[in-house]
């Protein structure tokens, strides 16, 4: 696999149905291991993203769970090209405002002035309040950038636009004139959020926007973010590692495991009726506040260590750990993503309905 993806000087167009916005085509992202201190010469690779392909649909969220290191957030920068894939498709199909489908633009092959007209449509929202808001700029600065950069209205107008997002990120116009050291996690969150929505996109990354905020805040962001969505009709992709967080505010929810999907479906169909060992146990970690039913639930304890992504297993990436692997199957053969039932995907040998609660 070599580390870029040659590239032209237009955009790739294509046709998607119109009512998905986002089609991710065999992402791969791979990060080079190097050697000596003046030739670098490549050693190996870590496959932190490993041949993906989903979708998503206008409007809706997309959850994206699995443990630290398996990739979410790679693929999320990825599909922004805020990282540079490695090879694969990032179709994005955007809609004018007179309410025509846009074609569709390969994000991962777009030329530089293609991606700055793309830059409006697809935002972020980081994981970090803290380290995402530069300290040195006032919160009126800092939600008009974007404007500023994509040269959008004049001063005043961008000022009354900052006004406007902070009061419906729910914050009071006076927080213009503060620095982010001034404000507590979940207005910095807020910030960002409002930074975001400044250049009216379509499609938002969510990267883990609560993690780093104490749970009592947790519920008024996400809550936000739904408001949002309905308001002003955005599609999310949203990445967490907790799994009742993604139950709250997904759709969809696609299970990663050591750069691959692992399973994906609806959200109640994967917390009903979960198929891959690897989601049985995910879920199976779940607090319920129910004691008595607490106290029935049977753990999932998957035995060793996460294979590292520089060397991954061969056949199924969840063989090493998996209770149900078989040799000479699971650790010969890779299982593709399947659609075992409508929208129900799964990356396994052996699927089965297994209920965790």
């Amino acid at each position: 696999m070599t580390d870029t993806v040659n590239r032209g000087d237009a955009a790739t167009e294509r046709h998607l149905p119109e009512d998905v916005i986002l089609r991710v085509n065999h992402l791969v992202k791979e990060f080079p291991i190097t050697r000596g201190v003046f030739f670098k010469k490549k050693v190996g690779a870590v496959h932190a993203v490993s041949d993906i392909s989903f979708q998503v649909k206008r409007g809706e969220t997309l959850g994206l769970v699995g443990e630290s290191g398996c990739g979410k957030s790679t693929t999320a920068r990825s599909v922004l090209r805020l990282l540079q894939p490695t090879s694969g498709e990032v179709l994005f199909q955007g809609q004018s405002e007179n309410g025509t489908i846009d074609e569709a633009v390969d994000v991962a092959s777009a030329d530089r002035e293609t991606l700055r007209r793309l830059r409006r449509e697809l935002q972020i929202v980081f994981q970090d309040p803290y380290a995402s808001l530069n300290p040195r700029m006032t919160v009126a600065s800092i939600v008009a950038e974007p404007m500023t950069v994509h040269e959008i209205g004049t001063q005043d107008e961008r000022l009354e636009r900052v006004k406007h997002l902070l009061q419906v990120v729910g914050l009071s116009p006076e927080h213009t004139n503060r620095y982010p050291h001034e404000s507590s996690g979940g207005q910095r969150q807020r910030i960002g959020v409002a930074r975001a929505l400044a250049l009216n996109p379509q499609f938002m990354v969510l990267d883990e926007p609560v993690s780093a905020l104490d749970v009592s805040i947790q519920a008024q962001v996400l809550n936000l973010m739904q408001d949002l969505q309905d308001e002003f009709g955005l599609t999310y992709l949203f990445i967490a590692h907790d799994l009742s967080v993604v139950r709250h505010i997904s759709d969809r929810v696609a299970v990663m495991y050591l750069g691959k999907i692992a399973e994906m479906t609806d959200r109640d169909t994967l917390y009903d009726r979960p198929m891959h060992p690897y989601t049985h146990a995910l879920l199976s970690a779940v607090p319920i506040p129910d004691p008595t039913i607490e106290a029935t639930r049977k753990r999932i304890i998957l035995e060793g260590d996460i294979p590292s992504p520089s060397n991954p297993p061969p056949g199924c990436r969840f063989n090493t750990r998996c209770p149900k692997a078989e040799p000479g199957v699971c650790d010969v053969d890779e299982p593709p993503l399947k659609e075992l039932e409508a929208g129900h995907w799964v990356s396994c040998h052996f699927p089965e309905v297994v209920q965790v609660v």
